[in-house]
């Protein structure tokens, strides 16, 4: 059964070696996910499953690798204790593994599961069930943004669809909203870019029943992307 979630950003700007001088731009932003990772660890799960926007699906087990080499940084992360072979982690993947390695994360089993940024919705109820199902307690750190078209210097330039889009989305993260991270648009998440709808719609059915409470933490659009966190309890 669920009992807690982390909803965070994954932008690898959240890690200070990747933003460089810009780093500080995002200190309230990392300040909220540890609080966030907090109330995960004060559930005291059997189990955390990490899900996150990828190209492509798939699990990644405890211990599998990461890295920020791709954005120049020589900075390897790993997903929870140990080490396991298998394909990198993708970089939504790879920021929450430097969160958690952040934090006073408890020793506790770790999955990662990387979503299709075009999974339909029917798909994300799916997998939703599955993460949700089960007996075991089990917390979730949700990973994903917003809309990439919030200003004229944001990477999709401006939208004003962005905006309603995106303070929707942070109201229902906010409040745990199940029906409303159902109800997202998937054709105009797609033309906003935004990252987190299909893991946000997983998590609508992983909570389907659990009866959580939301909370919103953090809900800011630096650089013209959508980045919000909240914890559900």
């Amino acid at each position: 059964m669920l009992v807690a979630v982390a909803v965070c950003p994954c932008p690898p700007l959240l890690v200070p070696e990747v933003a460089s001088g810009a780093a500080p731009e995002l200190d309230a932003a990392r300040a909220a996910c540890a609080d966030a990772l907090g109330v995960l660890t004060a559930a005291r799960p059997d189990r955390l499953v990490v899900i996150g926007p990828a190209e492509h699906g798939g699990r990644h087990p405890q211990g599998a690798p990461g890295s920020f080499r791709g954005f120049g940084v020589d900075l390897d992360v790993t997903l929870g204790r140990g080490t396991a072979p298998g394909p990198e982690l993708p970089a939504s993947l790879a920021v929450a593994a430097w969160l958690l390695e952040r934090s006073d994360w408890a020793d506790v089993p770790v999955e990662g599961v990387a979503v299709d940024t075009e999974l339909p919705a029917d798909q994300c109820a799916r997998l939703g069930a599955q993460l949700g199902g089960g007996t075991d307690r089990v917390a979730l750190l949700v990973m994903g943004d917003g809309s990439a078209c919030r200003t004229l210097k944001a990477p999709g330039y401006l939208d004003d669809r962005a905006a309603p889009f995106d303070a929707e989305a942070a109201r229902a993260l906010g409040t745990a909203d199940l029906a409303a991270l159902v109800a997202l648009d998937a054709g105009l998440a797609r033309e906003l870019q935004v990252s987190g709808r299909a893991p946000w719609q997983v998590l609508a059915a992983a909570a389907g029943g659990a009866g959580l409470d939301g909370t919103p933490l953090y809900d800011e659009a630096p650089y013209g992307v959508g980045y919000f966190v909240a914890a559900w309890s």
